[in-house]
C-alpha cells in the first residue's frame, strides 16, 4: 500500500479560476489511478472492469440485433408471411432472453464494482489517515481536516458509487452512440427535403439532429447543474457534523443524565440540524443564489455570443 502523503486538491475552493479547478480534478485523477495501481486490490477491480466491459458490448450488440429483428419482423407482418413471422417471435424470445441475463450480470457487476472500489478506497484512507501523527496534526489543518472519520465513511461511498455509475454509463453511451450512428446514417441518407420549390438533401441529417439534441440538452444540464456541485459538496460536509454531534451525545449519555444536560444537548443539536436542513432546501430550490447565477452567467454568455454573431 502506498503511504507516501498524496495531494489530492481537496483544500482548493470554489473561488479559484476554473481553470485550476480542471487541473484539480485531473491530479486527483492522476493520484487515485496511482494509488490504485499500487494497491493489491488491483487484480480483482481489472477482472471487474472487464467483466462489465463485455457485458456492456454484449448489450450493445444485443440491441443492434433487436433493432434489426423489428425490421423483419414488421416486414413478414406488412407481407402476412405466417411462417416468417413465427419464426421472428422464435428469434424475439431468445434476443429478449439474451438481454435479460445481460441486463442481470450488468447490474450483479456494477454493484460488484461499487463494493470492491469502496474496500479498497476506504482501505488505503485508512492507511493515510492513520500514519504516525498523521490523525493527530490533521486537527490542526483547518476545514479539511474535520470529521475525517465521517468523511471517510461517506465520502468513499458516494465517490465509489458515483464513479461506477458515470464511467459506466458513459461506457455503454458511448458503444450505444457509435453502433447506432451508423443505423441512423443509413435511415437518412436517401432524405431530400423541398423548399421553395428546391430539392436538396442532407447527408445523414438525422446524425447530426441526434448530435446536436444530445450536445444541447448535455450543455443546459452542466451549465445549470454545475453550481449544484459546491452545494453537494457543503452538504456532506455538513452531514458529517450532524452525525459527529450525535455520536457525541450518545457517547457522552451517561454524564449528560448526571448532569441533567438533556435539555442543553438538545438545544446545541438544532445548530447543526438547521444547517443541514438549509442546505437541502437551498439544493432543492432552483431560485437558490448559485443556482440563480448560473443560469445568469449562462444568459449573458449565451446574448453576448448572438449579439457577436449578429453584428459579424
Amino acid at each position: 500500500m502506498q503511504q507516501e502523503p498524496r495531494d489530492l486538491g481537496l483544500a482548493r475552493t470554489s473561488d479559484e479560476p476554473r481553470a485550476d479547478a480542471v487541473g484539480g480534478v485531473i491530479s486527483q485523477l492522476l493520484s487515485f489511478l496511482r494509488a490504485l495501481r499500487a494497491s493489491p486490490y488491483r487484480s480483482r477491480l481489472a477482472l471487474l472492469a472487464i467483466g462489465i466491459v463485455v457485458v456492456v458490448c454484449a448489450n450493445a450488440a444485443g440491441q443492434i440485433r433487436l433493432n434489426v429483428w423489428q425490421r423483419d419482423f414488421f416486414n413478414a407482418l406488412e407481407q402476412m408471411h405466417v411462417p416468417a413471422f413465427m419464426a421472428q417471435l422464435l428469434v424475439f424470445a431468445l434476443i429478449a432472453g439474451g438481454l435479460l441475463v445481460l441486463v442481470v450480470a450488468h447490474t450483479w457487476l456494477q454493484e460488484m464494482v461499487k463494493a470492491r472500489l469502496r474496500e479498497w478506497l476506504t482501505h488505503d484512507l485508512l492507511d493515510q489517515w492513520l500514519l504516525p501523527k498523521r490523525a493527530y496534526m490533521l486537527g490542526f489543518a483547518g476545514e479539511i481536516g474535520v470529521n475525517p472519520d465521517q468523511r471517510i465513511h461517506q465520502d468513499t461511498q458516494h465517490l465509489s458509487e458515483l464513479t461506477t455509475i458515470l464511467a459506466i454509463g458513459l461506457l455503454q453511451s458511448s458503444l450505444l452512440l457509435v453502433s447506432f450512428v451508423g443505423v441512423l446514417w443509413v435511415l437518412s441518407e436517401q432524405v431530400t427535403f423541398d423548399l421553395d420549390g428546391r430539392s436538396f438533401a442532407i447527408p445523414g441529417y438525422m446524425v447530426w439532429c441526434a448530435l446536436a439534441y444530445s450536445l444541447g440538452g448535455s450543455l443546459l444540464a452542466w451549465r445549470v447543474g454545475r453550481p449544484l456541485v459546491a452545494l453537494n459538496a457543503e452538504r456532506y460536509a455538513r452531514e458529517a457534523d450532524l452525525r459527529f454531534a450525535l455520536v457525541s451525545v450518545n457517547e457522552h449519555a451517561d454524564g449528560i443524565a448526571l448532569h441533567g444536560g438533556e435539555a442543553d444537548e438538545r438545544r446545541m443539536l438544532d445548530e447543526p440540524l438547521d444547517r443541514v436542513v438549509t442546505m437541502m432546501a437551498s439544493r432543492a430550490s432552483p431560485g437558490s443564489p448559485r443556482v440563480t447565477a448560473g443560469l445568469r452567467s449562462w444568459c449573458r454568455s449565451w446574448w453576448r455570443h448572438r449579439a457577436t454573431s449578429t453584428a459579424s
